[in-house]
């Protein structure tokens, strides 16, 4: 038996549609580049703020090099239902220091390993959506999320 085809989408339900799968994957895929090699990792977000994701990093992560010499990355989000979000954007390193004691009050496990707010390795990436795309599982057509 085969899977029926997806329904189409209402365009008024795109954002919300999206932020669901964002909620869904606690490990999305993090996408750089090093030189001409694509690299592909799963991270751990430690803040959503609508399509703003918010990336702990370690300073001798291989990302760090990669993210500083090319800050463009992608995020693909993928729900238990294969619907899918693909997050493109810029990534740029936290400095506003009353976020970044939020973000470092909300996630125990952050100040189990790393103990203080201040701890050198740490870096938190903030990346700014420049587009967001949508897809229902199997649909092969990617949605354009409205960001404003």
């Amino acid at each position: 038996m085969t899977k029926p085809l997806p329904k189409p989408i209402d365009p008024d339900k795109l954002v919300e549609l999206a932020h669901q799968v964002i909620a869904t994957d606690r490990f999305p895929m993090l996408a750089t580049i090093d030189g001409d090699q694509p690299r592909l990792r799963p991270v751990s977000p430690v803040r959503t703020d609508g399509f703003v994701i918010y990336v702990a990093n370690l300073r001798f992560y291989g990302k760090t090099a990669e993210i500083a010499a090319n800050p463009k990355v992608e995020l693909a989000y993928m729900d238990s239902d294969h619907n899918q979000v693909r997050l493109t954007g810029t990534a740029e390193v936290l400095v506003d220091a009353d976020l970044l004691q939020e973000i470092w009050t909300d996630n125990p496990l952050m100040q189990q390993f790393l103990g203080t707010p201040a701890n050198p390795n740490l870096i938190i990436y903030r990346i700014v959506p420049n587009q967001v795309r949508y897809m229902q599982e199997w649909a092969l057509e990617y949605y354009e999320v409205p960001l404003g």
